[in-house]
């Protein structure tokens, strides 16, 4: 018995008592059960020294397996998450940025080079549940939900093209991809884009560094959102050697793009085909469309105009 007692981690005391029936509760959880299991050469009595970072670990990990973001964050580092690490006898905890963090970051990073975004604050705080869901709308949105599935997995899909009349709530849709794809840690810009090649023309005067660094932002991040293509001003550069470029890069390496417009595919077509310094140039308009309407599910969305009654 004696014996037993020397290896053991605990002492008969009662604060030592009071120790061990803590430990025994923080034994319980799952996420510390896993530690155990995947790292049996750590004694019990490493846990034992380090009860109050065991304890710290159970907690936040607990708080993070329910976070739905960085604004409900209740760990010490906010944005963070603890991990076990062993070190000398003792476990230490090391932070990692969680992935509301992570995309935090991301989204900060890319508003540093994309300075055009112009998404309302209503649109950029859509979700599904405020969604007002109708009859004529229903398809757009069972179209949104089974776009988010797939994608927020991981698996290749083909983007969605939402067009319809004013203000039926196509970027109010797309905000809302946008936002379900955010909590799960998928990186997503949102651009209206008129502003987007507004902003493109601006920096011509500036330098090419800086032309190149937004194209690739743009051309890169997991998930693209055009919203209101074919309301910007149009000129043969942007359509050949900026929206050309982003278009076939995000073809090449299936990288989707979400659009919204009032114009129907083959309107678009149209719209691409004619521009005032270009004229007429039906082959080039059919390019750029060979990169657009194989890639996306068209998807009419329709209803009553939305903005007027104020209710999305």
């Amino acid at each position: 018995m004696k014996a037993l007692k020397q290896v053991s981690p605990f002492s008969s005391s009662g604060a030592e008592k009071a120790k061990r029936a803590v430990f025994g509760r923080l034994k319980q959880n799952k996420r510390l059960q896993s530690f155990m299991q995947e790292n049996p050469h750590i004694p019990l009595s490493t846990y034992w020294r380090s009860l109050s970072n065991v304890g710290q670990y159970v907690t936040e990990k607990t708080a993070c397996d329910s976070c739905r973001g960085l604004e409900g964050c209740s760990n010490l580092i906010k944005g963070h998450s603890p991990e076990l690490m062993e070190y000398n006898g003792y476990l230490d905890l090391q932070m990692k940025p969680c992935r509301f963090q992570l995309a935090d970051e991301e989204a900060k990073r890319r508003s540093s080079l994309i300075q055009c975004q112009q998404i309302p604050s209503d649109i950029r705080e859509a979700t599904f549940e405020t969604f007002a869901l109708e009859a004529k709308r229903a398809k757009a949105f069972q179209a949104a939900l089974h776009f988010c599935i797939p994608f927020r997995e991981g698996k290749t899909t083909k983007g969605l093209y939402l067009y319809g009349p004013f203000g039926v709530g196509k970027s109010y849709l797309a905000g809302a991809i946008m936002n379900e794809l955010a909590f799960y840690g998928v990186s997503t810009l949102m651009i209206h884009t008129s502003a987007l090649f507004s902003e493109m023309k601006n920096a011509i005067s500036q330098n090419g560094q800086l032309i190149s660094d937004k194209l690739e932002t743009v051309k890169t991040v997991p998930l693209l959102i055009l919203d209101d293509i074919g309301a910007e001003s149009l000129t043969p550069w942007i359509r050949d050697d900026i929206l050309g470029v982003i278009l076939q890069y995000r073809m090449t390496e299936k990288l989707p793009i979400i659009f919204t417009s009032n114009l129907t595919l083959d309107e678009l077509e149209e719209y691409f085909s004619n521009t005032p310094k270009g004229g007429d140039e039906p082959i080039k308009g059919k390019r750029i469309m060979e990169r657009i309407k194989h890639f996306v599910q068209p998807i009419y969305v329709d209803g009553v105009n939305r903005r007027s009654e104020n209710n999305i």
